[in-house]
């Protein structure tokens, strides 16, 4: 079980007070693949799932309430899967955050606006979409949960985003597992950072419908291939018939790929990054 260093609104005072001057990076982990991210002024949360279903079912505490995330500017969703797009969340989070834009899958568009999200903050998007929003710049790049899943009329429902602000480039791969000319996408944008899920896949877990995702090998892989500055596992802890060692993703980066970092910490926990 991942440990937490903040949370409630001790994190939530430590995100808006903390200072990131240009060509700075800081992240919180806030468990699967939940992140927040602030450069200059703004705050850009990725995958949110902070509803807490009881039964023992989430593994990681969740470190935020719904209510108490008051200070976002944009709210990313990879994907519709409820640890990602967390419908107990959403509403709370659109309440909680007035002015934050929601950018989500062109494909969750519907459910999105059911959820309460106005359609005039709403960013929906596909593969090689780029919107700017304020100073934050942001390129949607297909991802492969198993399958690509491609509606021909509205996009990939799988995203992974790359995001660009105040002179730090970070790839936030929601789910996927490898796919021919990922790694040539990525390289284009010379990442500052890789946040790269690493719990797998196999048939037990596909029979019961856990769509699957990198190993921690290929998620290192492709981190070697593009060579960022720090690589960093996610989507390792949250369920305990879905889970991973990232200390296996560690050792296998340290061993095959010397010069890149990475970083595994608890959730809440500040890491700042500079630019290259």
């Amino acid at each position: 079980m991942a440990a937490l260093a903040l949370s409630g609104n001790e994190l939530i005072h430590q995100i808006s007070a903390t200072e990131v001057p240009p060509g700075t990076l800081a992240f919180w982990w806030l468990g699967q693949n939940g992140f927040a991210f602030k450069g200059g002024d703004t705050v850009v949360y990725t995958d949110l799932y902070l509803s807490d279903p009881g039964g023992g079912k989430r593994q990681t505490p969740r470190p935020l309430t719904p209510e108490q995330v008051t200070n976002a500017t944009v709210v990313t969703c990879s994907h519709d899967h409820s640890d990602h797009l967390d419908p107990g969340a959403i509403p709370g989070l659109v309440a909680a955050s007035p002015k934050a834009k929601f950018v989500v899958p062109r494909t969750a568009t519907q459910r999105m606006l059911d959820l309460g999200v106005a359609q005039n903050r709403l960013v929906p998007v596909s593969h090689g979409e780029s919107v700017e929003l304020g100073a934050l710049t942001l390129t949607a790049l297909k991802s492969k949960h198993e399958f690509f899943d491609e509606d021909p009329e509205l996009g990939f429902p799988y995203l992974g985003f790359v995001f660009s602000l105040n002179g730090v480039t970070w790839y936030h791969a929601g789910d996927t597992v490898p796919w021919d000319g990922l790694v040539a996408a990525l390289r284009a944008f010379s990442p500052d950072v890789l946040f790269l899920p690493i719990n797998g896949r196999d048939a037990e877990r596909y029979r019961r419908g856990c769509l699957g995702n990198c190993t921690f090998q290929e998620s290192v892989d492709i981190a070697g291939e593009v060579r960022p500055r720090l690589a960093v596992p996610m989507h390792w802890d949250m369920f305990a018939a879905n889970s991973e060692d990232p200390q296996k993703f560690v050792d296998y980066l340290q061993a095959k790929y010397p010069g890149i970092g990475t970083w595994v910490g608890r959730v809440g926990e500040r890491v700042t990054l500079a630019a290259r």
